[in-house]
């Protein structure tokens, strides 16, 4: 059985919403949006590694892939193992990226955030980081937190 990550009795968010985006629960019925926002950001995402500097994620990647990943993250969010949440524009017309908070490798983190927009939003990046760690900071119940590839090195989780 995974550790759970958060406290049984911790009330999860399920959002968070800004006047550029809104992050809220990742579900199978993102997949076109998603899909979209991944491959349509190939190049970018390979050059920029959310997941490290070894990964080649997204290539080959299909829509039947990205469905398994996505009902993966559902179900983990459900057992309150990990958490997914999808960034869309306030209209839900289109998905900016995604933000996953994850149990640390690394036992001098209680938790590991992830991020990622798609390659046509990167001027979003830094703003969508800086509001991920105030909420993460104010609504988690977290006291040490990784953010790899940002202010922890990736090199602390191999």
């Amino acid at each position: 059985m995974a550790k759970k990550i958060v406290p049984e009795d911790f009330k999860i968010p399920k959002k968070l919403e800004t006047d550029k985006f809104r992050l809220r629960i990742l579900t199978i019925q993102d997949i076109d949006k998603d899909y979209d926002a991944v491959m349509g950001s190939e190049k970018h995402l390979l050059e920029t590694k959310p997941f490290g500097p070894g990964d080649t994620w997204p290539t080959g990647l299909t829509k039947e892939q990205n469905l398994i990943d996505l009902a993966w993250h559902q179900k983990e969010f459900q057992k309150r193992n990990s958490f997914a949440y999808t960034v869309m524009n306030l209209d839900e017309s289109e998905c900016l990226g995604c933000v996953y908070v994850y149990p640390s490798p690394n036992e001098k983190y209680d938790a590991l955030v992830i991020l990622w927009v798609r390659g046509s939003r990167k001027g979003l990046d830094n703003e969508l980081y800086e509001k991920v760690r105030q909420w993460i900071k104010e609504k988690w119940p977290f006291n040490n937190v990784a953010y790899p590839g940002r202010e922890t090195d990736w090199e602390e989780f191999a």
